[in-house]
């Protein structure tokens, strides 16, 4: 069969045959690229670089933002956040958009048995799971997250409340970051996950002629670090290290970093400030034992697939949902526009596709479509996603010559633009005015490490990357706020401090050139400082900056 579907890939726009392949899509919380097949010397992640070795792997995979519910969205709708208006964790996508069909729901509508197991969509924090989305009721692992008692909040007490989104949450007792308990797999939820994953695939196996859809969604490495001893026993302690860099980019808005608030509510974290040396390497003990116990439940998912006689005609996805900062820029968790925290790892292994790897950008939510045109379904019904299926057959090709994502900070959404060689964000309130926003600029093949914001001193890269981000609608409010319509708007940002980004000889006027940094518009700009000039001396004080030729 393999041979037969080969040989369609040559002659046809199609990878597959008239009859229809199977989809097992992996998705993986909190997992960022760092992986054997990555390039990482030190992770032991072998089933993740095996099906590596079967399939395409994305280099430069993002998500289209970095938290859990928001970036699941845009898989499972095809939608990002700023089309739904929603980046939170509470907020359920069918308020947004109640007639979506999502993807699992649209291969069931296509005559697939359409399954999820573990973390598919974000559910808790007030949200729920999607029932219209699978054939058979969601099946959830029932466990709590500690083997070992000593490690449990009293009764449970803090992450009940977690997930009931109580408000004040953060005053209850509070649980272990991490744990290491001599216990087997399927003590902790990701072995229940693969448990049954098995049976689902045997289940399959019985019934060849009705395709399935096999979601599974695996919890580690998310926080609690709480993984069977003999994963943490894999590595040496003495090998890990802190990264270099531990502070945020030079020049960056003090806004934009995270406080990693995710982090602080287990039990021993400071409540602010950073964590010790000691606790920082421990911390990244227990990312990396949770990376490779969830790598191996993987394997064994994998085996079952390669045992049924179906990876023969069987699409697998790997996706992760969002990356994590590891101590870099002295950052934990997610919750940034910064490349730790976006980027994320992409495999797809298929019958008739080559082994390989490419640059190509890709986003989240192109995931759907491609998945779509794969398995020869109409397109999906509604999205921002782009199909790259022909990256699959071809490699060095792309799609896409921008990928985009945001993340919300202090009442300002913060669109960015990330390009094969940059990242653009543009931080401001949806619907102000664009010479309002507060900007970042990165340099990855100067900068990799995001050492530096040189956003006010490359304005023609800020400008190239400006239109590349009004190619995209405006970003809708979070559902539910209190944004006024933004005719109705007062000033957002502080001109003062725009004046003092822009004053680069520090006379206290701005001349036209200097005025033209970091402008939206270019071609536009120039109209405006004659009538922010009221004195009409050729240049602007400050006070004509800030009020704009207003009296």
């Amino acid at each position: 069969m393999l041979r037969a579907l080969t040989l369609l890939l040559l002659g046809s726009t199609s990878l597959f045959a008239a009859s229809k392949p199977n989809v097992l899509l992996i998705c993986v919380d909190d997992l960022k690229p760092l992986l054997g097949c990555y390039g990482d010397a030190l992770v032991k992640s072998p089933h993740i670089d095996r099906l590596a070795a079967r399939g395409v792997l994305f280099e430069k995979a993002y998500c289209n933002q970095a938290v859990c519910s928001p970036s699941r969205n845009a898989l499972l709708t095809g939608l990002r956040s700023q089309t739904l208006g929603i980046y939170d964790l509470a907020t359920n996508f069918r308020k947004a958009a109640p007639d979506a069909v999502t993807l699992p729901q649209h291969f069931m509508n296509n005559g697939y048995r359409a399954e999820g197991l573990g973390k598919i969509f974000h559910v808790g924090h007030g949200n729920v799971n999607d029932t219209a989305s699978w054939s058979v009721p969601h099946f959830t692992p029932k466990t709590i997250s500690y083997a070992l008692k000593e490690n449990n909040p009293p009764e449970s007490t803090r992450e009940q409340a977690l997930f009931e989104n109580k408000k004040e949450a953060w005053k209850l007792p509070r649980g272990a970051p991490t744990e290491s308990a001599d216990v087997p797999d399927n003590r902790y939820g990701d072995g229940m996950i693969a448990d049954e994953a098995i049976k689902r695939l045997e289940a399959a196996k019985q019934k060849p002629d009705e395709p399935f859809f096999l979601a599974v969604g695996f919890l580690k490495p998310h926080l609690p670090f709480v993984v069977p001893k003999k994963y943490w026993d894999l590595y040496d302690p003495k090998s890990f290290k802190l990264p270099a860099l531990q502070t945020a980019p030079e020049g960056a808005p003090e806004f934009a970093p995270s406080t990693w608030g995710e982090l602080r509510q287990y039990r021993d974290m400071p409540e602010q400030g950073p964590v010790t040396q000691e606790q920082a390497i421990h911390l990244i003990h227990g990312y990396y034992a949770a990376t490779s116990y969830m790598d191996a439940q993987l394997g064994k998912v994998l085996d079952a697939l390669d045992a049924s006689g179906l990876a023969d005609s069987t699409i697998i996805v790997l996706w992760g949902d969002h990356g994590w900062h590891l101590g870099d820029h002295g950052m934990w968790c997610k919750h940034t526009n910064y490349e730790q925290a976006a980027r994320i790892p992409v495999i797809v292994a298929a019958p008739g596709i080559k082994p390989a790897r490419t640059q190509a950008l890709i986003e989240s939510c192109d995931i759907y479509p491609t998945l779509a045109e794969l398995t020869q379904l109409p397109a999906p019904p509604q999205g921002d996603g782009r199909s790259f299926a022909s990256v699959l057959k071809d490699p060095a090709t792309s799609v896409r010559d921008h990928a985009i994502h945001v993340y919300p900070r202090s009442g300002l959404i913060g669109r960015a633009i990330r390009t094969q060689r940059h990242r653009l964000v543009e931080w401001k309130k949806p619907g102000d005015a664009p010479e309002t926003a507060i900007l970042e600029l990165y340099d990855y093949e100067a900068d990799p490490e995001e050492t530096k914001n040189l956003a006010a001193e490359q304005s023609e890269v800020v400008a190239s990357l400006r239109k590349l981000l009004a190619q995209h609608p405006e970003a809708k409010p979070q559902i539910g706020s209190k944004t006024k319509p933004a005719a109705e708007k007062k000033p957002a940002h502080d001109r003062g401090k725009m004046f003092d980004q822009r004053d680069k000889n520090k006379d206290g006027q701005l001349t036209m050139e200097e005025f033209l940094l970091q402008q939206p518009d270019p071609d536009e700009a120039p109209k405006r400082f004659p009538k922010f000039d009221a004195d009409g001396n050729g240049t602007l004080s400050r006070d004509e900056f800030i009020k704009g030729g207003k009296k």
